[in-house]
């Protein structure tokens, strides 16, 4: 990775930390053409596609993480938001399970609650 594509993938990173998300893929745009196999890249790419709504790419980069990397929990997680935005539950409910095996945190474990419970209510209606 070049001097230039560092410099921009750090603020990409700070654009996410902001929730700037399209300003963000504007500056991923140089480092994804560049070092775009790295699961890094890729990782903060498919945040800043889940931040602005753009699900199927988010998807797509979370599981090219999960390919290179699939012991990725953040990626796992990541991936199993993305399905439940996507109203994919028992996708959803599959990453989110695995990620909350690999890292058992709150918040994975409230996300795999929340896809349970709307199972549950979609299955009694």
């Amino acid at each position: 990775m070049t001097d230039s594509t560092f410099e921009a993938f750090r603020k990409a990173e700070a654009l996410m930390a902001q929730r700037r998300p399209l300003e963000a893929l504007r500056e991923l745009k140089q480092v994804l053409a560049e070092a775009g196999e790295a699961p890094s890249v890729q990782l903060l790419a498919g945040r800043a596609y889940l931040g602005s709504a753009q699900l199927n790419r988010a998807e797509e980069a979370f599981r090219k993480v999960l390919d290179l990397d699939p012991s990725d929990h953040y990626a796992r997680f990541a991936l199993g938001r993305t399905l439940q935005r996507l109203a994919r539950l028992p996708e959803a409910l599959a990453q989110l399970r695995m990620a909350v095996a690999m890292n058992p945190s709150p918040e994975y474990q409230e996300a795999l609650g929340e896809v349970r419970a709307r199972m549950a209510v979609e299955r009694d209606r």
